[in-house]
């Protein structure tokens, strides 16, 4: 859509007006500061939010920055304080060349709401720059025969710095022949002609020399030299004179070098040589005009690309010279005629490239345009696509305000690529164009969502620290930074738990670790939960459960709970030899602290004094005997067990059992004298003592299992001859042994003993005890 106002509906075109209206009320009389040229950067220029009448911190939080309009960045500005500061030392005549006043133009842009105000700093000339002439030396020939009064132009000196700090004066240095006049031009430049005061005579002084100062108006003044060198020729009365005295041209920029430009022409009655004429450039200087003359014919060609916006007019001087040193002079104006060589620029001064679905006229860019050239060349039209919900408002100045026209849904287009073309109206029209991409950002309205509600992890415990065990995910249905996740641990419930040193979690991608090794023996499986959070305002969170089981490894031996293997004594299992096959010797007792396979305990036999007399179940540890012990059988035996899990590599654990063949428990265990050898030869004292104590303790044993005895048969006797008591007749057996699958009588029992009145010898008869024997087995 064009803001052209032939190509803008009315209704707009009232709009834009009034907008138009108000914002050149409010900004049309520009702020004006001044400062002198090569002032140090960090100057304070001014304080911008006190000029205009804005609050400390206002220009902050609107957003405000100094546009420069195509000039160098030259001021920086302080929000937070207003201040303006120059940021960069200044050079007029880099900036501003030989134009006067040096003012640049600035804008201040403010935001929420879009304001403008025009800053102009005008840069004053200091001096610092020295006159200089073109050339350190000039020759000037001079006919004998010049009359006093006679004026001879000179080259003038070149200054840099403008007014009053440019060239103010001429002088020349003392002399009987020549003073100094200080002419001005149309344009105020200052020129030296130097006039004869006295004739000159060749033959008497065929030379001189002269040194032309320059002295220009600064304070303190500055000045350059050049020497003179006058050479007094032989008589020429004829002087060149040019067919117009001022010659006006207008060249288009866009000239091809080489060029010719205009040709000039002077004529001189003097025959001979006298009457040939060079011409040169003179007042405007041979280096810094884009030009060249051909001393033969006049012509002035281009020897230098022009630029119209760079310099629009050119003044010099054409100098006719004949070879008796006689010159006439003329002035020559070229115009630089305008082309239409410079497209439209667009110069984005604030751009917004992501507005809030639910925004109404959310402001997208604020933007100038600008074309150097003149004219029709440098008016220039606006526009965007016409089926975008957007509408270009201009406000000052050649700027312009990209704007929604309402609120923008996410869900039917969540991008817009907007073109802004600006459009020249020279002959050919020349364009520019820039794309915007705008996005529509998303409100946070959906809260993150887990691809599981709960997630059941495995790890094999003695892990390695920090192994990765799992990965939990949630994605988020909106866009940006609200559907940007972040996954936490969330607390725990269980005081037992320390989640902390168990669990870590990376909050960018939900990968769990394990901070420690684990170990299924004292953890089989934990519970917690984790919660991931979106980015958006507010936050929105969701939670998930994760279930961590430790997977058991076969990392502990079998146990032996029975027969202990760190006593300080063996244990010794006592046999009796009436034992039948299959008699239980004993149990070995073990446990192992994994689980499942790894805990399944096998027992084997590897090594026994006799070997076949004894054997192991497999998966009881009960220890029996294989056959019918025999006199030739040793009365002491050595086994060797091996207990053995079932997990992989297996884990074994040994277990040493010393067997003592008895005649029967009622024989007390004396061993053999060799045997009884060995033992003292194996045990050191400490074993004696121990020795000696048991016997010590077992005969108290026998003595007060005697007086229970005769205490018991008195009663029985009282009580018979008070009522009798049935007594079995005959004669006990003797030697009769308990061999039930009873095993060793390793717990406590109970006797009955009945004595007949006729018996002279007292036998004892073993009972079964009162207990069951399965409650004494080893378990």
């Amino acid at each position: 859509m064009e803001t052209a106002v032939a190509k803008t509906p009315e209704k707009r075109q009232v709009v834009f007006l009034t907008i138009l209206l108000l914002l050149w009320e409010a900004g049309s009389e520009a702020i004006r500061y001044s400062m002198p040229e090569e002032t140090e950067s960090g100057y304070l220029v001014a304080n911008l939010a006190k000029d205009l009448g804005l609050r400390v911190g206002e220009l902050a939080t609107r957003g405000a920055r100094i546009h420069h309009r195509g000039n160098k960045e030259l001021l920086k500005l302080d929000a937070e304080t207003g201040n303006l500061l120059l940021r960069e030392k200044p050079d007029r005549e880099v900036l501003c060349g030989v134009t006067d006043p040096c003012v640049l133009h600035f804008q201040l842009i403010l935001e929420n709401p879009v304001q403008f105000f025009q800053t102009d700093l005008q840069i004053t000339d200091i001096n610092d720059h020295a006159p200089e002439f073109p050339h350190r030396e000039m020759l000037l020939k001079i006919q004998e025969i010049a009359q006093p009064g006679t004026v001879f132009p000179l080259k003038a000196a070149q200054d840099s710095d403008i007014g009053s700090n440019a060239v103010q004066n001429y002088t020349v240095s003392p002399n009987l022949h020549f003073h100094v006049v200080t002419q001005s031009r149309a344009d105020g430049r200052k020129y030296p002609e130097l006039v004869l005061d006295r004739a000159l005579d060749r033959e008497e002084e065929p030379e001189l020399t002269l040194i032309l100062t320059a002295v220009d108006g600064g304070s303190p003044p500055k000045s350059g030299t050049t020497i003179v060198h006058i050479e007094v020729v032989d008589i020429n009365d004829n002087a060149p004179q040019f067919v117009q005295s001022l010659y006006e041209v207008q060249v288009p920029e866009n000239s091809p070098l080489d060029a010719v430009v205009l040709t000039v022409s002077a004529r001189d009655l003097d025959a001979g040589i006298h009457g040939n004429v060079a011409y040169s450039l003179f007042q405007g200087g041979e280096v810094s005009q884009p030009f060249v003359i051909d001393d033969v014919t006049g012509e002035i060609r281009l020897k230098r690309i022009l630029d119209f916006e760079a310099t629009p007019y050119y003044n010099m001087d054409i100098v006719a010279t004949d070879s008796g040193g006689l010159s006439g002079k003329c002035s020559v104006a070229i115009q630089v005629v305008d082309v239409n060589d410079n497209a439209p620029k667009l110069t984005i001064s604030s751009l917004t490239t992501s507005i809030p679905e639910n925004a109404p006229e959310a402001v997208v860019a604020v933007f100038s345009v600008s074309d150097p050239d003149s004219g029709d060349n440098g008016r220039m039209v606006c526009s965007i696509q016409n089926d975008l919900p957007f509408v270009l408002k201009p406000t000052f100045e050649n700027y312009y305000s990209l704007v929604a026209e309402g609120p923008l849904d996410r869900e039917s287009r969540a991008e817009y690529n907007i073109t802004i073309t600006v459009t020249d109206m020279g002959t050919p029209r020349l364009t520019t164009q820039h794309t915007i991409t705008v996005q529509v950002s998303d409100i946070n309205d959906n809260a993150p969502a887990f691809t599981q509600t709960s997630y059941t992890l495995f790890v094999q415990e003695n892990n390695s620290p920090a192994l990765h065990i799992g990965t939990i995910s949630a994605t988020d249905s909106d866009s940006g930074s609200n559907a940007h996740i972040t996954y936490s641990l969330l607390p725990t419930h269980d005081p037992q738990l320390a989640l902390d040193s168990l669990i870590s979690i990376n909050a960018d991608n939900g990968q769990l670790f394990a901070l420690r090794a684990l170990d299924y023996e004292a953890l089989q499986t934990f519970e917690f939960h984790v919660g991931a959070t979106d980015q958006g305002s507010p936050a929105l969170s969701s939670q998930a459960l994760v279930r961590v089981l430790v997977l058991d490894a076969n990392d502990n031996a079998p146990f032996v709970l029975y027969p202990l293997q760190n006593a300080s004594a063996p244990c010794t299992e006592l046999l009796p030899r009436a034992a039948e096959p299959g008699y239980l010797v004993t149990k070995v007792v073990a446990v192992d602290r994994d689980s499942g396979q790894n805990a399944w305990l096998s027992f084997q036999l590897l090594k026994a004094t006799e070997p076949g007399l004894f054997s192991v179940w497999a998966h009881n540890g009960e220890v029996r005997t294989s056959r019918l012990l025999s006199e030739r059988d040793a009365p002491k035996h050595r086994l060797l067990l091996l207990v053995k899990d079932n997990g992989d590599p297996p884990r074994s654990a040994s277990v040493t059992l010393h067997v003592l063949l008895v005649d029967g428990f009622s024989q007390p265990y004396l061993p053999l004298p060799e045997v009884a050898r060995d033992l003292v030869q194996d045990e050191d004292v400490l074993t004696l003592y121990l020795v000696i104590a048991l016997a010590s303790v077992s005969s108290i044993f026998l003595l007060s299992v005697l007086l229970f005895v005769g205490v018991r048969l008195c009663r029985r006797a009282r009580a018979a001859s008070l009522g009798g008591c049935s007594v079995p007749e005959g004669h006990f057996p003797g030697h009769l042994v308990d061999v039930s699958g009873a095993g060793t009588l390793a717990q406590s029992y109970q006797y009955e003993v009945c004595l007949t009145g006729d018996s002279g010898n007292t036998d004892f008869k073993f009972f079964n005890p009162i207990i069951p024997s399965s409650l004494f087995q080893n378990p």
